[in-house]
């Protein structure tokens, strides 16, 4: 009877093939920090791509370009992170381990979920292998009772649902990756250094409870997942008719030289527009100010003011280096200066199409010739902003991305620029050479229907009067060969259709009663052709 016992109750635990020892730590604000010591300098040299925050308790960071986070120096946020570390590494520090391997890992070596102490210095060679084994939210921890060097190129891969938010590395020495390791995980070094090298990827952190951190010329970034904020950016502003034009100023002409072709609206509201050729433009050329111009106008300054007072989460510190393949994500950016756009800019969408960017700049904004913005991880045009304090240049075979919007300042496109978006300003000359702007339409936000900005040609085939109106107005058709198929079509200033009637009479009174006081645009059709239109104006 007794061995029947023993039997049954091995069972259960011969039966479940995995069990899940290890247990992630109590991060706390040390999440936050991509590169950190609690004493010790943060340097950078070469060219890195960074996000998240980087800091030292006691030192200083030196030598960074802009980084898509927060340089912390002996602030308050540190003093958190040097408490939250110290206790993440005692948890770490205190984990029974369960499996014992060699001080040599890698070499295509598999690890499954658990805790792993290596006693001594430890080596990384070519790939190592953490298998999750499809089990969610699974755990390695590895304990290293000593130094932990990388040779060239050595990687950890995560299969079958492994997280690099769920690997933690406890090193009771000085970290060394050699140049294109591809580290997975929180690597927390006791009383040591760390250095990374030109190359080097990271998708975790690296944290010091007291060391220097140095990274040279890398691409480390805090993991996804486990708890950590989803990033969609801020709320997208309400265009309403800014979102029909590709080109426009509120006050200042807008002229062009060479083939320019634009996908949306062109105009200025108190200025011409010439130089554009309408067999270009996928939209309407608005020669002089209209109604349609003036709402624009008023949108515009709506939209400006709306970007401008959004709270930035990110300060970029360099508005000089901007560009660099730096790497952006969902959020609002501020930079506090001039800007020059050199080389390329990634925007991240982190696999969120409805993710948004702003960026605000309080200053100019000129770009080096080929200067590119792309698009990375379902990261799209319309859900881009940039909100310029100043004027901008956009120089030779750019690529802009998103709604710019600058703020008492002239714009230059130069030739072959291309904008996937649409480039307005309040106040500043707008000025195009040979350039594409494609300024495709929010569904619902603008009609497509080009409308003559003047009283219409054919000024003696159809009178309408009343008007100004205050009940009603009277369409009178004065040559009845144009009755055929005749209809007027009235607009509101945002160019969508309020009123549609069929005339079947010379003289046709309409009640107007229902509109409520304002401007409205009409167009008189004909046989498929626009016989005459105008402005109406409500009493």
């Amino acid at each position: 009877m007794k061995h029947k016992l023993l039997f049954i109750l091995t069972i259960p635990l011969l039966s479940i093939p995995n069990i899940i020892f290890g247990q992630a730590p109590t991060l706390g604000t040390a999440a936050d920090f991509v590169l950190f010591t609690t004493d010790g300098a943060v340097s950078n040299s070469g060219i890195s791509q960074i996000t998240g925050n980087v800091g030292t308790n006691n030192g200083s960071c030196t030598f960074f370009g802009n980084v898509n986070g927060g340089m912390h120096e002996a602030d308050g946020a540190t003093a958190q992170c040097s408490a939250d570390l110290l206790i993440a590494y005692n948890q770490l520090n205190a984990t029974v381990p369960t499996f014992f391997p060699a001080p040599l890992l890698g070499n295509g070596q598999t690890l499954i979920p658990g805790v792993y102490s290596v006693s001594g210095a430890a080596t990384l060679n070519l790939d190592l292998i953490l298998d999750a084994q499809s089990v969610p939210n699974a755990v390695f921890v590895i304990q290293i009772s000593g130094p932990l060097s990388t040779n060239a190129n050595a990687k950890v891969k995560l299969i079958n649902g492994a997280l690099a938010c769920n690997v933690y590395w406890k090193v009771e020495g000085l970290v060394s990756m050699a140049s294109g390791t591809s580290m997975k995980g929180t690597v927390i070094a006791n009383n040591a250094a760390i250095n990374m090298n030109t190359g080097d990827t990271l998708e975790g952190r690296v944290l010091s409870t007291a060391g220097a951190v140095t990274v040279d010329g890398v691409f480390a970034y805090t993991p996804i997942g486990c708890g950590s904020p989803v990033l969609t950016g801020p709320i997208a502003p309400a265009l309403n008719s800014v979102a029909c034009y590709a080109l426009f100023s509120s006050t200042g002409p807008a002229t062009n030289t060479g083939a320019t072709y634009a996908t949306g609206d062109i105009g200025s509201n108190s200025g011409l527009t010439t130089g554009y050729n309408s067999l270009n433009v996928t939209g309407t050329i608005h020669p002089i100010p209209d109604g349609s111009t003036n709402a624009c106008a008023t949108d515009l300054l709506v939209v400006y003011n709306y970007l401008n007072l959004l709270p930035a989460d990110i300060e970029l510190l360099y508005p000089a280096q901007f560009g660099g393949n730096l790497v952006l994500t969902p959020h609002t950016y501020v930079m506090n200066g001039a800007v020059t756009f050199t080389d390329t800019l990634y925007l991240n969408a982190l696999d969120d199409s409805n993710a948004v960017f702003l960026i605000q700049i309080n200053g100019a904004v000129s770009t080096s010739t080929y200067a590119k913005v792309l698009l990375i991880n379902g990261a799209k045009s319309e859900n881009v902003y940039w909100k310029i304090d100043g004027a901008l240049d956009i120089n030779d075979y750019s690529e802009f991305k998103g709604t710019v919007i600058c703020n008492n300042g002239a714009i230059n496109l130069n030739t072959g620029a291309t904008v996937d978006g649409r480039v307005l300003t309040t106040v500043g000359a707008l000025s195009t050479a040979a350039v594409t702007v494609d300024a495709t339409n929010i569904p619902g936000t603008c009609s497509t229907l080009s409308l003559p900005d003047a009283e219409g040609t054919n000024t003696n085939v159809v009178t309408i009067y009343p008007n100004p109106f205050t009940a009603y107005t009277t369409i009178q058709i004065n040559d009845p060969s144009q009755l055929a198929e005749a209809e007027l079509r009235i607009y509101n200033v945002y160019g969508v259709e309020i009123l549609n009637s069929v005339i079947f009479k010379q003289t046709t009174t309409i009640p107007m009663d229902n509109l409520p006081s304002g401007i409205y645009f009409y167009s008189i059709m004909s046989n498929n052709k626009i016989i005459k239109s105008g402005r109406l104006v409500s009493q």
